[in-house]
C-alpha cells in the first residue's frame, strides 16, 4: 500500500502535493546525499524549486505568492520530507517568519518585504532562540531599546534558519520589563545588511546538514519605527500563533520521515537474504512493519485533523501540539526499527535509513521542544 496517498488530503491540496512529489523525486531525492556528505546550502535546488513554484507560495496573491493555505503547505512537507529532510527544510524555510508581516505588519511592510519573498526574489527568516534559551519565548533577553527613530537591538539569537543568507528576518526582542511577561515581547523586521548585525553558522550537525543555521549577535542594531511588526509588546501572542500552524507542518516533516523509514526498511528486507528465504518471511520482521505502519497511519491521520482544526481555529494550540509530538516521535521510532532491521548495514553512513536516523533528531526539538508540547496539550484540555 501507497505510503502517503492523497485519500486523507483535502482535494484543493492534491495537485500542488503531486507537483511536490515529482519535483522531489527529480531535485531532491537524487541530490540528498551529496549534499548531506557535502554540508553545503542547497542553492541550485532551491532555485529549481522556485521555478516549479513550490517556494514561499503561501504568501497571499496580492502580495505575489498563490495564497497557499495550511492543508497545502502541509501537502508539500510531506513530500519533500520524504525525499530528504535537510533539503527540505532550506526549502519550506526560504519564506520562514513572513507570515507574520502577513497577518500583523503594514500594507507598506508588505510591499516591501513579502513581494520580493513571494517572486522569489529575496529570503527571509525568523530569530527568536538564544544560546541560553530555546522553548520559553518568555524568557529572550535579546532587548531592543527604544531610541529617536526607533529601537537599537543588543544580544544574540541562536539556532536561526537562514541567518547568514537570507535577505531580512523577523526578529522576536524584550521591549518592555513588565510583570506580565509575556507583554514584554515585540516582532521587527531587520535586515541583514544593517550596522550592528553579524552572522555566523553554527558547528556542523549531525542530520540535517543541507539547512544551515546561525548565531547572530546584535550590537546596537538600528531598527526604523516603521519595522515594527504588529504593536509593541504583542510579539509573543504573534509569535503563539503562528507555531500553531507551524507545528502542523513540523509534524509532516515527521510524516516524511517516517515514511522514508518505512520505505527504506520494506526495501531492504525484501531483498535481504537469511536461512534460505528473505527475512520479510520471519514473523518478528512482519511485526516490526505493521508496527512500524500502525504508527504511521495514526500519526497521519491525527496530524490532519489537526490541520483542520488548526485552520478553523478550534482549540488551534491543543491540536497543534498533538500533531507535532505524535509525528516527530512516530518518525524516530520508525528510524529506530528501520535501522534494527537493516542490522549491521545501518551503520553505513551512506544508507539512507542512516540519514533519516540522524534526522530525525532534530523535529523532535524545534517549533517547541515535545516535553513542552506536552504541558501544552495538558494545560489546553483542562
Amino acid at each position: 500500500m501507497e505510503l502517503l496517498d492523497d485519500s486523507i488530503v483535502p482535494e484543493r491540496a492534491r495537485d500542488v502535493k503531486q507537483e511536490a512529489r515529482e519535483f522531489a523525486d527529480e531535485y531532491i531525492a537524487p541530490n540528498a546525499e551529496a549534499y548531506y556528505d557535502s554540508g553545503d546550502y542547497p542553492w541550485e535546488v532551491l532555485e529549481a524549486g522556485m521555478d516549479a513554484g513550490l517556494i514561499a507560495q503561501d504568501i497571499g496573491e496580492e502580495y505575489g505568492g498563490k495564497g497557499f493555505d495550511l492543508a497545502q503547505v502541509l501537502a508539500i512537507a510531506e513530500e519533500f520530507y520524504r525525499a530528504d529532510a535537510g533539503i527540505a527544510l532550506t526549502l519550506q524555510l526560504a519564506s520562514f517568519g513572513a507570515e507574520m508581516v502577513e497577518d500583523y505588519g503594514t500594507e507598506e511592510q508588505k510591499e516591501k518585504y513579502l513581494r520580493p519573498v513571494a517572486e522569489n526574489e529575496q529570503i527571509s527568516g525568523l530569530a527568536v532562540s538564544e544560546p541560553q534559551t530555546g522553548s520559553d519565548l518568555a524568557g529572550m533577553t535579546t532587548k531592543a531599546e527604544k531610541v529617536e527613530g526607533g529601537y537599537e537591538l543588543t544580544g544574540e539569537k541562536y539556532w536561526v534558519g537562514n541567518a547568514v543568507e537570507a535577505d531580512w528576518l523577523t526578529v522576536y526582542a524584550k521591549t518592555g520589563e513588565s510583570d506580565d511577561r509575556y507583554s514584554n515581547y515585540t516582532l521587527f523586521i531587520v535586515e541583514t545588511d544593517s550596522d550592528g548585525y553579524e552572522a555566523e553558522h553554527i558547528p556542523e550537525k549531525m542530520g540535517m546538514r543541507a539547512s544551515k543555521q546561525g548565531h547572530i549577535v546584535f550590537e546596537d542594531c538600528f531598527v526604523p519605527e516603521e519595522n515594527v511588526v504588529g504593536s509593541e509588546g504583542g510579539g509573543f501572542y504573534a509569535l503563539a500563533d503562528f507555531f500553531n500552524h507551524g507545528r502542523v507542518i513540523v509534524g509532516g516533516h515527521g510524516l516524511g520521515l517516517a515514511a522514508a523509514a518505512i520505505e527504506e526498511a520494506e526495501a531492504f528486507i525484501s531483498d535481504r537474504e537469511a536461512f534460505g528465504r528473505t527475512i520479510d518471511d520471519f514473523q518478528a520482521v512482519q511485526h516490526t512493519i505493521s508496527d512500524m505502519r500502525i504508527g504511521f497511519e495514526s500519526a497521519r491521520a491525527l496530524n490532519w485533523r489537526a490541520c483542520e482544526k488548526v485552520a478553523n481555529g478550534e482549540d488551534a494550540g491543543y491540536w497543534a501540539a498533538l500533531a507535532k509530538t505524535k509525528s516527530t516521535e512516530v518518525a524516530t521510532d520508525c528510524a529506530e526499527m528501520g535501522m534494527k532491521l537493516h542490522g549491521g548495514r545501518s551503520n553505513f553512513t551512506d544508507r539512507r535509513i542512516a540519514r533519516v536516523y540522524r534526522d530525525v533528531r532534530i523535529p523532535v526539538i524545534y517549533e517547541g521542544a515535545n516535553d513542552i508540547q506536552r504541558n501544552l496539550i495538558y494545560r489546553q484540555s483542562r
